[in-house]
C-alpha cells in the first residue's frame, strides 16, 4: 500500500471513526508489529497477546480524539511500552526467561541442510544482538528488520533525528565488534 492510500485511510479513520478503515489499518501493521514484539519477547503467544492489546490500546487512542503525528509511530510506542510491562509483570512473578528462540523457516521445499545453515547463522546474530544494550539493540531492530525511515525511529525513541543516527551508528559498531570476537 503506497503513502498516499496509508494517508486517506487514516484520515478516514480520524474523522469517521470507521472500524473498516481500521481493519485496513490493522492489516497493514499487524505484521511488522508482531515481529518486533516477538523479537522482543521470543514467545509466540505472548507476542500475539501483546500484538492484540496494542491494536485495541490504539483505538481507544483513536476514539479519545487525541492528536496522532505518525499512527506507525504511535504502534510502535503502544508496543514498547507494553513489552516493558510485560517484563515488569513477569519479573514480580519470580520467573527467569530463556532466551531460546523459536526460529521457522518459512519455505516447505527448502533444503534441510540450508534451513539448519540459516537457523544456525540467525541464532548467532540474535545471539550477538542480545549482548547489546537495550537501547543499541532496539535501534538496530527497528531501522533493519522492520525498515523503519530514521525519522520514525527517531519519533518512536523520543530522540532527535541526529541523536538517532548516531545511536544506530554507535549500535552497528558494537555489534560489528562483537561479531568479530
Amino acid at each position: 500500500m503506497n503513502k498516499q492510500n496509508e494517508k486517506l485511510i487514516l484520515f478516514r479513520l480520524k474523522t469517521k471513526k470507521d472500524p473498516e478503515s481500521y481493519g485496513q489499518v490493522y492489516d497493514l501493521y499487524v505484521e511488522r508489529i508482531y515481529r518486533f514484539i516477538y523479537f522482543k519477547v521470543s514467545n509466540k503467544e505472548d507476542a500475539q497477546d501483546i500484538t492484540s492489546e496494542v491494536f485495541l490500546k490504539a483505538w481507544n487512542y483513536i476514539n479519545e480524539d487525541k492528536e496522532i503525528k505518525s499512527f506507525s509511530g504511535l504502534l510502535y510506542r503502544i508496543s514498547r511500552n507494553l513489552v516493558i510491562d510485560f517484563y515488569r509483570a513477569k519479573a514480580k512473578q519470580n520467573e527467569y526467561f530463556s532466551n531460546n528462540i523459536e526460529i521457522e523457516s518459512e519455505k516447505s521445499g527448502e533444503d534441510i541442510s540450508d534451513d539448519v545453515h540459516k537457523r544456525i547463522e540467525t541464532q548467532k546474530i540474535i545471539e550477538n544482538l542480545n549482548k547489546l544494550k537495550q537501547e543499541y539493540k532496539e535501534v538496530i531492530t527497528l531501522r533493519f528488520i522492520d525498515e523503519l525511515k530514521l525519522t520514525e525511529i527517531a519519533e518512536i525513541l523520543g530522540k532527535g533525528q541526529v541523536a538517532t543516527r548516531v545511536l544506530l551508528h554507535r549500535a552497528l559498531n558494537k555489534l560489528k565488534e562483537i561479531s568479530e570476537k
